[in-house]
């Protein structure tokens, strides 16, 4: 849920393209007896050029309507939605996905911040189906997921190899049905199941709180699109309580908006500061975002970020730029890594594409990717402090406060 920018590109397939204008280029007598078992190929783009034999592919094609059993009941656009799905596969990259019907509907339910399910983030990290964060209040919150989960089945379903939207859709599902996940947790012995009831899940926000010491907390859960206006009212919340010590709590916020990111962070630099830089690599060059400059809060603030693993990408982002223009700390544990920016582009009406098209820096030209944020102080929270009910890191952060 990152930078969403659409881009209206209407073709019927995306795979029929690169394939008939292939055959153009390949009349050789293999290729055309493979080709003219097909009929219908449609859509032909004339901007494509490429030199690759699709040959093979059109024999598999042939041979699944000849040997398969069930060759009829897959329909034709079903194996071009599958053969597209594998051809983003081939990028290697879990965040560069093509949604088929059913999938763009979950997709744009998940943005709309309203959906059925269990309430949580997941994430490929190493190649292991990994929870970044489980939401405030949610059935996954409740039957004590955590950051860093790693997920190895999906009810019966082993996860190896599996993509973060093949497990998004088995992990959801109607209110009140129940899925099993089985996970590895760091300081267990062994994998353990956990069962979930789904539920409607409505994404949280953020809360605040003016501690007995006099510092203003913020526990934001999201970047969502009303999360702008709602840290807007947190920060008069923060000046009418007259206090100039603040703690931002991102543990658990697996990011959102880049606007919102960006919005947030201008209440503290001045305007023209870069708070992130989208580098494109070779393909163009790279896209500054800088504040907006509301920066209402002088030198004498006192402010502390709190961050985990479970903080990605606009989190990221957020906590980057204020750690590099020295205008917070952070404490807590490295966070996700997550720091890639995909685009939407409209495929068909009712399928779309989401692919990486840049890689997140902080001001200091730092990528997010390679490896998350390292904290300031480096504060971990033990089974022994969760038992006790002791927040390690949120006392760290008021000590720091305080002296």
């Amino acid at each position: 849920m990152e930078k969403f920018s659409k881009t209206k590109h209407i073709a019927i397939t995306v795979l029929f393209i690169f394939l008939f204008f292939a055959f153009g280029m390949y009349v050789g007598g293999s290729n055309y007896r493979e080709m003219d078992k097909i009929l219908g190929v449609s859509a032909k783009d004339p901007e494509v050029e490429t030199q690759v034999d699709f040959s093979p592919f059109w024999k598999v094609w042939n041979t699944i309507n000849e040997k398969y059993p069930s060759a009829t009941k897959v329909s034709d656009q079903d194996r071009v939605y599958g053969a597209i799905s594998g051809l983003m596969s081939s990028l290697n990259d879990p965040y560069s996905v093509y949604f088929n019907p059913e999938e763009t509907k979950s997709f744009e339910e998940e943005i709309a911040g309203n959906f059925e399910g269990v309430g949580m983030e997941v994430g490929l990290k190493d190649k292991t189906l990994t929870v970044v964060a489980p939401l405030k209040d949610t059935p996954a919150y409740r039957a004590d997921i955590k950051s860093g989960d790693k997920i190895l089945k999906i009810d019966d379903k082993v996860t190896t190899g599996m993509s973060v939207e093949e497990s998004i859709k088995l992990i959801r599902g109607p209110k009140g049905t129940t899925v099993t996940l089985t996970i590895f947790r760091a300081g267990l012995n062994q994998p353990k199941e956990i069962k979930i009831v789904r539920d409607t899940i409505n994404v949280p926000t953020l809360d605040t709180e003016v501690r007995k010491d006099g510092i203003f907390v913020i526990k934001l859960y999201s970047f969502s699109a009303n999360s702008p206006s709602l840290f807007r009212n947190a920060m008069k919340q923060f000046v009418n309580s007259g206090s100039n010590k603040l703690i931002l709590d991102l543990r658990g916020n697996p990011g959102g908006y880049l606007d919102a990111s960006i919005d947030m962070a201008s209440w503290f630099l001045k305007g023209g500061k870069i708070v992130a830089t989208e580098d494109y690599g070779n393909n163009r060059s790279p896209v500054v975002f800088r504040s907006k400059g509301y920066d209402v809060f002088n030198e004498k603030l006192k402010f502390v970020i709190l961050i985990d693993g479970g903080s990605a990408s606009a989190s990221e982002i957020l906590a980057g730029a204020m750690k590099d223009h020295n205008r917070a700390k952070l404490v807590g544990t490295q966070s996700f890594g997550k720091g890639s920016v995909q685009e939407v582009i409209d495929v068909t009406p009712d399928t779309i594409l989401k692919i990486t098209v840049a890689k997140w820096l902080t001001p200091n030209g730092n990528s997010i990717s390679e490896k998350g944020l390292t904290p300031d102080y480096v504060v971990e929270i033990t089974e022994k402090d969760l038992n006790n009910k002791v927040d390690p890191q949120m006392n760290k952060a008021v000590e720091l406060l305080l002296n």
